[in-house]
């Protein structure tokens, strides 16, 4: 929502007074390192300019493909592979389905290293949709991403750490208490946030070693898996494409599946603004992260397949534990450890990179105005941190959490591939514009048909959980008309706003940036 701009500092009596000003200044005194003892009173990360309120680009080559891994290999290719296998009926399509979701995968991510370097802002999809469709169209994916997306991804991440710290403590056949895993992933989420709003350094520094350990979980899978095969076991590839399901619509479910433990290789564009030299890092970090994450991915599964019946794997909801169990043997312990390893670092860097889209899209006035605001000795987004804190802890509790993913995961995959047509419309209303990165023209069109192909047929399959997702963003739109579109509130409710905000700077110690302007 738009407050209106106001030329006068707040009246605060505390050291810090002279950074924190109203949210319409137009310019920012000189930084005082306070000591009001406030969550943000910490010395600025060093070689940081105290003379600007900004966030700094601190992100490099490894930070960004640790944060794309960190993203995409989080607990999914441990837990559930067989939401594929379920679908298409048959190993061997199944891993011809996992190989193709990598491929769509590299495809898109050659387009959101155009888009990234041709538009070098923070906030990903937002951004681009923004520039490309309007502010409608960009709103509503907010709308979308912050009301029901992201909270709900990270309370079930959340929860997905919980189970596989708590489960090894009960004995068989004893389930962990409900209670006890919404409370220990809320205080995850919140330990998290602290992290992420204090030192983005120490995240990125978090995300380098989860990185790691993660492709050696992965790695262990697969050698495990080759041994075995070497071993003889290789029976379960035998008539490895019998019972191949050909309906168009189970088809495209087994799609979804796949492309879902492939989510988060478009999360790294989010952050833009924070990566030294995006133009080299933003696309080298793509160019290798899915290629990796595609081989690994197919191998993995390969050696689930050689170790695991098709039907050992279906009734498992745990596939890399039943596959430790029974071919690791003592060994086994070692798999819901590195499990909940990288379902941690998975969640860590979903909370670092969604904040960047609240971030963004306050700045654009599509959001409070207290988000667009940094803390003015960290320089992190904290009220959007604490933000979407909030809204995460508040899914914790709610049953239907899952649902609702389910709700909105088509029109999540419409808004990406809206993402991309934007490549294709900016080819043709802005062909002057500097593209660092320019893909051949038929690898967005492609992606768009794919895209367009998996959002239609489960509208025929699933046309409730469609129909759901669709109301559920529609109903932006009234907020859209009342909280941007509509520029004469009432007074009372503006200054109701000021307070609010002002209330929050106080808290958080917060101020807005003091320059807006992207560097290129």
């Amino acid at each position: 929502m738009v407050l209106k701009q106001r030329g006068v500092a707040l009246e605060l009596h505390s050291p810090t007074e002279d950074v924190l000003v109203s949210p319409g200044s137009e310019s920012l005194p000189p930084l005082e390192n306070g000591t009001a003892g406030s969550a943000g009173d910490a010395p600025p990360p060093e070689g940081a300019n105290p003379e600007k309120v900004k966030m700094k680009k601190e992100l490099g080559l490894l930070e960004g493909v640790a944060i794309i891994l960190g993203i995409i290999f989080g607990s999914g290719i441990f837990i559930s592979p067989k939401g594929v296998l379920m679908e298409v009926g048959a190993v061997g399509t199944s891993l011809v389905i996992w190989v193709l979701c990598g491929v769509l995968s590299m495809i898109g991510a050659l387009c959101y290293a155009e888009l990234g370097t041709a538009i070098p802002k923070s906030g990903g999809d937002y951004a681009y949709i923004y520039e490309a469709y309007g502010p409608l169209p960009a709103f509503l994916y907010l709308w979308d991403a912050t009301v029901i997306f992201v909270p709900s991804t990270n309370a079930i991440m959340g929860l997905t750490f919980a189970s596989y710290v708590f489960q090894p403590l009960f004995a068989a056949g004893c389930s962990v208490p409900t209670i006890g895993l919404q409370l220990f992933a809320a205080v995850t989420i919140c330990a998290l946030t602290y992290i992420n709003a204090y030192d983005v350094r120490v995240t990125t520094k978090m995300q380098n070693v989860f990185m790691f350990t993660k492709i050696g979980a992965l790695v262990l899978v697969i050698i495990v898996g080759v041994v075995w095969m070497l071993l003889g076991g290789t029976e379960n590839f035998e008539n490895a494409f019998e019972n191949t399901e050909t309906d168009p619509g189970k088809l495209s479910v087994a799609f979804y599946s796949g492309i879902f433990s492939y989510a988060g290789w478009n999360y790294l564009n989010f952050m833009t603004e924070e990566l030294k030299d995006p133009y080299k890092n933003l696309p080298r970090a793509i160019y290798i992260s899915l290629p990796l994450v595609t081989g690994i991915y197919v191998l993995a599964n390969m050696a689930y397949v050689a170790v695991l019946t098709p039907q050992q794997i279906l009734s498992s909801d745990a596939i890399a534990v039943t596959f430790a169990q029974k071919a690791m043997g003592w060994g086994a312990f070692v798999m819901p450890i590195l499990v909940a390893i990288s379902a941690f670092g998975g969640l860590s860097v979903h909370i670092m990179t969604s904040s960047r889209m609240c971030f963004v899209g306050a700045r654009n006035g599509h959001m409070p105005e207290i988000l667009s605001h940094i803390n003015v000795n960290r320089y992190t987004p904290m009220p959007s941190l604490v933000f979407l804190c909030i809204l995460s802890l508040f899914y914790l509790f709610i049953s239907d959490v899952y649902v609702l993913i389910t709700y909105s995961s088509i029109v999540e995959s419409f808004f990406i591939m809206l993402s991309v047509s934007a490549v294709l419309y900016f080819r043709y209303t802005r062909p002057d514009i500097n593209r660092p990165i320019k893909v051949q023209l038929w690898i967005p069109v492609v992606f768009v048909i794919i895209c367009a192909f998996l959002i239609v047929v489960p509208c025929y399959v699933a046309p409730y959980e469609v129909g759901m997702g669709v109301a559920i963003t529609v109903a932006g739109i009234p907020v859209y008309l009342i909280g941007v579109a509509w520029k004469d509130k009432p007074e009372s409710f503006e200054r109701a706003l000021r307070s609010v905000t002002q209330f929050c700077q106080k808290m958080l110690m917060t101020a807005k940036e003091e320059n807006d302007v992207v560097e290129e």
